[in-house]
């Protein structure tokens, strides 16, 4: 594998329909390349590459929740180096990882620990971008979480650095790796319900605090807990350990209102149901139909909105043009419990607590939240139905560790590296947009602007605290 990092040895990787490239990926793809001269222009580090013989040295970042679960993603690695902001967590994990060296500061620990060849970024929205970067940056693979990012342009930088470092990526939507997106693809484009006009996706989340106002004053910090490191980027607040109690309301996972767990539905620090659930839910209609950028993004129907926090439940309609020979078609999204209206043909009795539904104009589809369960409506109709023969490459063991740890030793790059999901958390993120703008926009994926609006601007590129970059 090639290390020459001059950006423009290589064209922009994007996944573009099979039948050609249309002239909307083309618009986007040449935006990326003329982008990648804003990078920083010094030598990159030599990309460490093993062979598959050898084994990683990991970094973790972000050891709790879904740092958890990376980190057993990668047992079978070496974890040399730890990092987490609540000195707790990281006792725990040093139990699990003995031998790793502690950390409290990413910065600390990519910037120290040179023997590191990859990390997995399991930590709060809004400090995606920051240490995805400076691991990047500094000639590291990366795992990132999803979504990818907090913002639109964060999104886009990661997309032009990951390919101008030469670094293996993936993002943590583990249904990219997974069967079941495979066949709803091939069964979508072996035309089993025809040309796709509608999508609509769906989750049960949020299942934390969304559409709530700020908590008045202070709590101590906890001992345990480096206030200022978890802040990071986002604009400096008071600590808030619980929330107070109110008449009818219930309080979820402890109350607490930040930290552990809560912070998703914070718009500084999280980007709510939508950014939790949509790039696993809507990874399947995304790739089956091919659908790259919207053209305008519709606020259908929402909770009251404030500046704080996502709101408690919304719907959304993202628009896409015609893409090659593919008919426009639209994309809705519901959550907070909203759901599309049950078709005639579904005869189970209830919708999965999230999941997609594709609309063609020769019959439905169906999926689940990862896209397992690929079936026709009527259910019934897949006993007589012929499954279209594999023409995607499996990953082994359908896991998203398994395909980043190979890409790091040099074999293909990973199904979801930021290529892929870069574009794709862009999609998913401008429904944030349309919810923190409160209305309609029409959108300039070029520009990566919204037309007639910019005072959206400050929604699409982030401010950061001083001491924190991308």
């Amino acid at each position: 594998m090639s290390n020459n990092n001059t950006p423009s040895s290589n064209p922009i990787r994007i996944e573009v329909p099979s039948k050609g490239l249309t002239r909307r990926h083309f618009i986007y793809t040449t935006a990326l390349a003329a982008s990648s001269l804003a990078l920083s222009a010094y030598a990159a580090p030599k990309v460490k590459y093993k062979s598959p013989n050898e084994k990683l040295n990991i970094g973790l970042i972000g050891v709790g929740g879904k740092g958890e679960v990376d980190s057993e993603g990668m047992s079978g690695e070496n974890i040399i180096a730890m990092c987490d902001v609540d000195s707790k967590t990281l006792a725990k994990g040093a139990k699990k990882w003995p031998g790793a060296t502690q950390y409290r500061d990413f910065r600390k620990m990519i910037e120290s620990n040179h023997e590191i060849d990859a990390v997995t970024v399991s930590i709060p929205d809004h400090q995606h971008a920051p240490a995805a970067m400076m691991a990047i940056k500094a000639g590291k693979h990366v795992y990132c979480q999803k979504p990818l990012t907090h913002t639109i342009w964060e999104a886009r930088e990661l997309t032009l650095a990951a390919r101008k470092y030469k670094v293996a990526t993936q993002m943590g939507n583990q249904g990219h790796s997974g069967d079941g997106n495979r066949r709803l693809c091939e069964m979508v484009w072996s035309g089993a319900i025809g040309n796709v006009l509608e999508a609509h996706c769906w989750t049960n989340r949020p299942i934390w605090p969304q559409g709530r106002q700020r908590p008045a004053g202070s709590d101590p910090v906890p001992a345990h807990l480096d206030w200022d490191s978890w802040i990071g980027p986002a604009p400096m607040r008071p600590f808030k350990d619980k929330w107070p109690a109110e008449p009818g309301v219930k309080q979820s996972h402890g109350g607490t209102v930040y930290h552990p767990f809560a912070w998703r539905g914070w718009w500084d620090f999280g980007c709510g149901a939508l950014g939790d659930m949509g790039c696993h839910v809507m990874d399947g209609a995304n790739w089956a139909l091919k659908l790259g950028a919207p053209t305008s993004v519709e606020l259908v129907d929402a909770s009251p909105i404030n500046n704080e926090m996502a709101p408690s439940w919304s719907i959304i309609r993202l628009h896409f043009p015609k893409r090659g020979d593919l008919p426009a078609c639209t994309l809705t999204w519901y959550d907070g419990g909203k759901l599309p209206a049950r078709p005639a043909e579904m005869e189970a009795e209830k919708f999965p607590e999230s999941g997609t539904l594709l609309i063609g104009d020769k019959g439905k589809l169906m999926c689940d939240t990862y896209g397992e369960r690929p079936r026709l409506l009527p259910e019934s109709s897949m006993v007589d139905f012929k499954k279209p023969e594999p023409t995607i490459p499996r990953v082994p063991n359908n896991s998203p560790y398994d395909d980043f740890i190979r890409a790091c030793k040099g074999g293909p790059a990973a199904c979801s590296n930021f290529d892929v999901s870069g574009p794709f958390t862009e999609t998913v993120l401008l429904g944030n947009l349309v919810l923190r703008m409160g209305k309609n926009i029409e959108w300039d994926c070029e520009k990566m602007r919204v037309k007639g609006m910019p005072e959206a601007d400050q929604y699409i590129k982030p401010k950061y605290r001083k001491g924190w970059k991308v």
